[in-house]
């Protein structure tokens, strides 16, 4: 891995950035995260000069944050992926995208939801036709499961900021006063209630979250929760999609928002902002409806 003797040797920011501290290298990283992963696919979603693309390509490469994996043999074509160190780096992305939303295009208040005329919603209504890499989380049980199911038409994602046990003692210091961020229990049971509608309409429920699996486990078994609450605890989902997120207690946490689907990891459709928890069940199943009529 690079370093370099103008800066401080001993600062791991200083060191850090002199990897990843130009524009074009945090944006491939992004891309790729995203599931892009072609040269001239990066090259035109970013509207980069290949001259550039090739150094900043090579740069990562030589300093363990992105792997080459052969494509095509005949001429020789590579596709750009992230290792465990450029996996590492997911985090960051993530904080740079809430301190973005937060404090630049927005007005620095901490919230769970969103506006409706902001950026933030913007970008989030505009993920219909984006296809979900393949990704793996960590479910309530501990095994690692694919947050698209094989085995129905249509998967539905509702990511939530937290639930947890009756009694309030793990939830973060402040969290009724935060806008949105309340009502997660209210909406997984409401799922609950109605998944016989969901399976009529060959759609599996996962609920997700960035809770670590036993905290999921426990509300889960008090909850009689019959579909698998998922972590994202690692934000490989919250970057792949680049989802909204708040930072609270020192955890990011995912905005509360609905995503369909389909069989090819597809998304079809998004509710966001949602400010009815239980409500958006029913907007759910109706958005199933009308993606099914087309």
């Amino acid at each position: 891995m690079r370093h370099t003797g103008a800066l401080d040797p001993d600062c791991a920011i200083s060191q850090a950035l002199a990897v990843v501290g130009d524009t074009w290298s945090l944006l491939l990283i992004r891309d790729v995260a995203g599931g892009t992963h072609q040269f001239d696919a990066l090259r035109d979603g970013l509207g980069i000069s290949r001259k550039v693309l090739t150094e900043r390509l090579k740069a990562l490469v030589a300093d363990g944050v992105l792997e080459k994996r052969l494509y095509h043999p005949h001429p020789p074509r590579y596709e750009y992926h992230l290792t465990e160190t450029g996996r590492g780096l997911l985090p960051v992305l993530v904080a740079l995208q809430d301190w973005g939303g937060r404090y630049v295009l927005g007005d620095g208040s901490l919230s769970a939801t969103g506006t409706a005329d902001s950026a933030e919603t913007r970008r989030v209504l505009a993920l219909p036709g984006h296809r979900l890499p393949a990704l793996d989380l960590a479910a309530a049980s501990g095994e690692r499961v694919d947050p698209v199911a094989a085995d129905h038409a249509w998967t539905v994602l509702y990511c939530f900021p937290g639930a947890y046990l009756p009694g309030g003692l793990d939830y973060p210091p402040g969290w009724n006063t935060i806008p949105g961020a309340t009502g997660c229990t209210l909406e997984s049971c409401t799922y609950r209630d109605r998944m016989d509608e969901f399976t009529a309409r060959d759609a599996a429920v996962y609920g997700v979250s960035t809770q670590r699996p036993d905290q999921l486990a426990a509300f889960a078994e008090h909850a009689r929760i019959p579909f698998p609450l998922l972590s994202d605890a690692d934000l490989g989902l919250a970057a792949a999609l680049r989802l909204p997120t708040f930072r609270a207690s020192g955890v990011d946490r995912l905005k509360r928002l609905t995503l369909v689907l389909d069989a090819t990891r597809t998304v079809r459709g998004v509710l966001y902002p949602v400010t009815d928890p239980a409500g958006s069940v029913e907007e759910a199943l109706g958005l199933l409806d009308d993606l099914r009529a087309r």
